[in-house]
């Protein structure tokens, strides 16, 4: 999928001239430093020494809600992620829903990322687990994508970017409702090699660079819920229900390779 998120035309155009590097230099050595460590973490409370919450902003383009940090919520050991229509600060540019979004304070490397979740089931949504890095992190545009697509919740969405360049979704049938019950997603990024994704410990998709080079940045490991805007041959127009949605995760596991 195409995404706008923190991505300015200023830092393509210096990638282009092959001068970023000499220009960021510096926040690439923070970055290299914070590379994470394995963890388990079962959602018991919020981990603000290894998480942090997304408030008052929005990613603008096909995402039409803002963040807000009390849309990510814990309880008896599952963090949940509510969209709805409450109002949003300034920064949420105006959009007509709120939602949450989940990312890692440290960025990750080559290793196995998995998440428990169980997705909303709503058209026009999108209920994910991926990990991410751009020019906030003073890094090229570097993604690896699972996302439930609300519209129809028996499959699976896969993609990657690398230095802004997507294009590679794979749809899996997954053979249940992803709404219905909590479910196993995975994939491995190895050096160089390959990235296989998993669901319930089954590979069921690989990517070995042949559609395009794999990413090679580590990223911050990422989840969200959202309605889509002016995507609607993707993800099927969005109409709110009428009481909030909420995606569910009970775990995320990063191993180390």
């Amino acid at each position: 999928m195409h995404r706008t998120r923190y991505r300015t035309p200023l830092a393509l155009a210096l990638a282009a001239l092959g001068i970023v590097t000499a220009l960021i230099g510096t926040s690439v050595q923070r970055a290299d430093a914070a590379t994470g460590s394995s963890f388990v973490d079962n959602f018991d409370s919020f981990n603000t020494g290894r998480w942090h919450k997304a408030d008052g902003y929005s990613n603008g383009g096909m995402f039409n809600a803002g963040w807000r940090a009390d849309h990510v919520w814990f309880n008896g050991g599952v963090m949940g992620i509510n969209l709805d229509t409450a109002s949003c600060p300034s920064g949420c540019s105006g959009k007509p829903y709120t939602s949450g979004e989940y990312r890692t304070n440290d960025l990750f490397s080559y290793g196995r990322f998995e998440a428990r979740l169980k997705a909303v089931k709503n058209p026009g949504t999108v209920t994910s687990f991926f990990t991410y890095t751009g020019s906030s992190d003073g890094q090229p545009w570097d993604e690896i994508d699972v996302e439930i697509l609300g519209k129809n919740t028996t499959q699976m969405q896969t993609n990657y970017f690398t230095n802004g360049v997507g294009g590679h979704e794979t749809v899996i049938n997954l053979g249940f409702d992803a709404s219905a019950g909590y479910h196993t997603y995975a994939f491995e990024w190895w050096n160089g090699g390959t990235i296989n994704w998993f669901v319930d410990g089954a590979l069921v998709h690989q990517e070995n660079g042949s559609r395009g080079p794999l990413p090679t940045h580590q990223q911050r490991i990422m989840m969200n819920l959202w309605p889509g805007t002016g995507v609607d041959s993707w993800l099927q127009p969005f109409t709110y229900p009428g009481t909030k949605l909420t995606a569910y995760y009970d775990s995320v596991k990063y191993t180390k390779y």
